[in-house]
C-alpha cells in the first residue's frame, strides 16, 4: 500500500474502531451464516481473516475451523478486537498489510476478507497475495461493495465514498475483480450481487464528526442525476437524505496453480 493511504485506513479506523464492532452493516448475521454456508470450513482448516477491521467474520469462523488468524493493518483496531473476541481461543491477531502478508506460501486452506478491499490502493498486489497464501484447491470468500460497470456511476459512487472517508480508495466494477481473479489462477465458484439498504445518517456519522462535512455528503446526494438516483434508491423525507443503496458482491474463488 502506499504510505499515505495506509496512514489514512490506521487514522480512520483508530478513530472509529469500536464503531466497527457495533455496526449493524458488519455484524449482520445473515451475511456470517452465508459465508458459513458458502466455504464449509471443517476442524481441519487453517484460515485467515483479512482486514479484519471488528473481528466478525474471524468469529463466525473460529467456531468451525482448527485456527484462524485475524490480520488487521491498524494495530489499535486489532487490539479492540482481540478484547472484544478474547473468549475465542483459536484466533491468532497479526499487524499485516493486505498487500504484503507475513504468511509462507500455501499456508491457508480458506482466506476471507469482507467489506475492505475498497481501502486496498493495489487491488491486484492484494489478490496476488491471496493466491499465493492460498493452498492448492484452498478457497476464498470476498464481500466487497463495488461499483456499476456504467462509467458516470462508477465515479458517482466513487466520489460520495471518497467524500464520507477520506480512507476510500476504490471500489472495483465486478467486471475489474473477474480479471484479476483469472490473472491468478482464482477459479470463480460461486457469486452473486444484491442491494445493501443503508441508512444515510448512521453511514454518514460513522467516519465525519462535522455537521459541515455530513452535510456536504448529503446535497451531493440531493443534487444527483436522475439516474444515480434510481440506481442508488436515493430516498428524501422532509427534505433529508434518509436512505440509499449500493451494490454488494460476494464471491467465492477457488485456486489452481496449473
Amino acid at each position: 500500500m502506499s504510505d499515505e493511504a495506509k496512514r489514512h485506513v490506521q487514522e480512520v479506523f483508530s478513530k472509529n474502531k469500536q464503531a466497527y464492532v457495533d455496526s449493524s452493516t458488519h455484524k449482520k448475521q445473515s451475511d456470517l451464516d452465508a459465508i458459513i454456508e458458502w466455504l464449509k470450513p471443517s476442524p481441519s482448516d487453517k484460515a485467515l481473516d483479512i482486514a479484519t477491521g471488528g473481528g466478525h467474520v474471524a468469529k463466525a469462523l473460529s467456531l468451525h475451523c482448527g485456527t484462524i488468524f485475524a490480520t488487521d493493518l491498524t494495530k489499535d483496531m486489532l487490539q479492540n478486537t482481540a478484547r472484544h473476541l478474547n473468549s475465542q481461543q483459536n484466533i491468532e491477531y497479526v499487524v499485516a498489510d493486505a498487500e504484503q502478508l507475513p504468511f509462507l506460501d500455501d499456508s491457508f486452506d480458506l482466506v476471507t476478507c469482507r467489506i475492505a478491499p475498497h481501502h486496498f490502493p493495489s487491488p491486484h498486489h492484494f489478490i496476488e497475495e491471496v493466491g499465493r497464501v492460498l493452498k492448492e484447491r484452498g478457497k476464498f470468500l470476498m464481500i466487497d461493495n463495488v461499483a456499476p460497470e456504467e462509467d458516470e456511476l462508477d465515479k458517482f459512487y466513487n466520489r460520495f465514498e471518497k467524500m464520507r472517508d477520506y480512507s476510500h480508495v476504490r471500489a472495483l466494477k465486478i467486471s475489474e475483480w473477474e480479471k484479476l481473479f483469472r490473472n491468478n489462477r482464482l477459479t470463480i465458484k460461486k457469486q452473486m450481487i444484491r442491494k445493501k439498504a443503508m441508512p444515510f445518517p448512521d453511514w454518514v456519522r460513522r467516519t465525519l464528526d462535522h455537521e459541515a462535512d455530513q452535510k456536504a455528503v448529503e446535497e451531493f446526494f440531493k443534487q444527483a442525476p436522475a439516474e444515480a438516483k434510481h440506481h442508488f434508491s436515493i430516498t428524501e423525507e422532509n427534505g433529508r437524505v434518509q436512505s440509499f443503496a449500493i451494490d454488494e458482491y460476494m464471491v467465492v474463488v477457488e485456486k489452481h496453480s496449473s
